[in-house]
Order: structure tokens, then C-alpha cells, then sequence
């Protein structure tokens, strides 16, 4: 159970936020009363339609078109946030690529291509958002991880090995960031219910939730509301699944 508005008059920034699961974030930390950043890196349509429903709960959204990958991208996007809005108070690194690719055949720029999106992209959003987040006071961080970090899937190195790197970039940043008043952590979503481009994901066909369905983006975001709220201060450093019991982790 939430806080009505909760997050009232803090600020956030959700990089992937144009659609999916980043989307639901969006709206539903806006729901909590965040003003919201909708990051996306080139889908400015999608991003302004976020970003509307986004104002329907009272709040300021804008969009931010910026490569994560591309550090001098990031260090505008982030003093666009300053400037606009004064403050920082929760980054979500959402953004990511997953592809499926034999091993056997994976090229090492495919490799860095995923690695750069889900773990480069959060380490430059996480350093860029860093003064802002020291100076809120209760700054928060919220990764987005995976279901295959944890059980491996076919075709799936480069991916499950850089939502495997984000877990260690959680733990790592809550060890250091912990007496700052940060708090750090991961949410791991299981199968869930999303507009995919290509076929579906080959762990999809294999793996099965115990509740007997797929989830929806909005049962992942309402765990980022909690992470991003005064009820978690006292969670850092965490992982939690939301998969139906795809994983016991």
C-alpha cells in the first residue's frame, strides 16, 4: 500500500521512458506527485505522449532526448534537469537493448553495443545525477534489472551478463552512497506483458511464473514507487524479484 502523493514536489528522471515498463514508471511515480524526465533516446513522439498523461496527475513532465552512452549527451540532459528544475531526487536506469545472438557468432560490437545501453548508460546517468541526489537529502536510485541475470538464457550473453553487472553496480554504489542518505537498488522483473518489436524471447517460451501469467509493466512500477518513497529509506543494497515465481531467488 502507497502514500497518496508521496513523492510530492520531488523530481524524477526515468532513462527508457518512452515506453513498456519505463513508461508505466513514469506515470506512476507522477501518480505519487514526482515531476517527471521521460529519457528517451530518439522516440520523441512516444516520449511527449508519456509525458502528457504524465501532467493528467497535476505534475511538470518533460522529455530529454539523449544516448545514454554518449557522456557528453548525459552531462546536458542532467544540467537540463538543474536547470529546469532545481533538483534531483530519483534516477531509474530503465534503458536497454535485448537482443538474442548465438554466442558462437556474437561480434564484439554487438557485445559493447548491449553492455553500452543496460551498464555504461547506468553508470553515466548514476555519475551525472550524483550532486543532485547527495543534495536531496533522501536521493534514491532504482535499476532496472533482469530474470535472466539470475537463470541464464539461450542467445542472451551479452544481455544477461550486463543486467548480471547492473546487480553489481547496485551493491556497489549502496556500500558507498549509504551514509550520503542515497539508497541504491534493483528491481529484477520476471516475464512480463510488453509491445516487443521482434519475436518473442526465446526464456519467454521456457520459463513459467507459478501465479500462471505474465506480468504487467504497472506491477513493476508500483515497486519503483516504493523504492523511490519515504517508506523505503531503510532499503538499500537490494534486489527484488517481481516475477510470479519465475525465480525463486
Amino acid at each position: 500500500m502507497t502514500t497518496a502523493r508521496e513523492l510530492e514536489g520531488s523530481v524524477a528522471l526515468v532513462t527508457g521512458g518512452a515506453k513498456n515498463i519505463g513508461r508505466a514508471i513514469v506515470l506512476e511515480l507522477a501518480e505519487a506527485g514526482a515531476h517527471v524526465v521521460v529519457l528517451t533516446r530518439s522516440d520523441a513522439s512516444a516520449a511527449d505522449n508519456v509525458a502528457a498523461r504524465a501532467r493528467e496527475h497535476g505534475v511538470e513532465a518533460e522529455v530529454c532526448l539523449a544516448d545514454v552512452t554518449d557522456e557528453a549527451a548525459v552531462q546536458r540532459a542532467f544540467a537540463e534537469v538543474r536547470k529546469r528544475f532545481g533538483r534531483l531526487d530519483v534516477l531509474v536506469n530503465n534503458a536497454a537493448i535485448r537482443k538474442e545472438r548465438p554466442f558462437a557468432g556474437m561480434e564484439l560490437a554487438e557485445w559493447r553495443e548491449i553492455l553500452g545501453v543496460t551498464l555504461d548508460g547506468a553508470f553515466l546517468c548514476a555519475r551525472a545525477a550524483l550532486p543532485m541526489l547527495l543534495e536531496s537529502g533522501h536521493g534514491a536510485i532504482v535499476n532496472i534489472g533482469g530474470l535472466t541475470a539470475y537463470t541464464g538464457a539461450i542467445e542472451r550473453a551479452h544481455v544477461v551478463t550486463a543486467k548480471a553487472g547492473l546487480g553489481g553496480l547496485t551493491r556497489a554504489l549502496a556500500t558507498e552512497l549509504a551514509a550520503q542518505s542515497v539508497t541504491v537498488n534493483l528491481v529484477a522483473p520476471g516475464l512480463i506483458d510488453t509491445a516487443r518489436d521482434g519475436p518473442r524471447p526465446q526464456h519467454h517460451r521456457t520459463s513459467t511464473a507459478l501465479v500462471g501469467r505474465a506480468g504487467t509493466p504497472g506491477e513493476i512500477a508500483a515497486i519503483v514507487r516504493y523504492l523511490a518513497g519515504p517508506r523505503a529509506r531503510f532499503v538499500t543494497g537490494q534486489t527484488l524479484h517481481v516475477n510470479g515465481g519465475a525465480y525463486l531467488g
